[in-house]
């Protein structure tokens, strides 16, 4: 499959991300059909033009941390605040607890 179709199959993964709830890369990856692909769903999340309706800021990395789209002083900062807003809480640590915020997504109905 091309790498747009690939995107696409992520964002749509993605865009199934509650309010309030964050998911994993990986977990992103295997959601799309796309398992061992972390790293991809990395690549697409960055591609992500501003005022996108993907909620990026909901897609973390597999130890709870904000992953910064681009690098430069203050990356993260932007998603850390946008999930704090949302209600998801970081511990002292900077790590988004997983067991508290992680996201598990109910089977879809066919």
């Amino acid at each position: 499959m091309s790498g747009a179709g690939n995107y696409a199959k992520i964002y749509a993964a993605a865009r199934r991300i509650p309010r309030g709830r964050v998911a994993t890369y990986g977990q992103i990856a295997r959601l799309a059909g796309l398992p061992g692909h972390a790293r991809q769903v990395g690549y697409a999340m960055a591609a992500l033009k501003a005022g996108t309706l993907v909620p990026w800021h909901r897609v973390i990395n597999a130890q709870g941390r904000v992953s910064p789209r681009r690098a430069g002083p203050g990356a993260g900062v932007r998603q850390r605040q946008l999930l704090e807003r949302e209600g998801v809480a970081f511990a002292p640590s900077g790590k988004v607890p997983l067991e508290r915020y992680g996201w598990e997504p109910r089977a879809r109905s066919r």
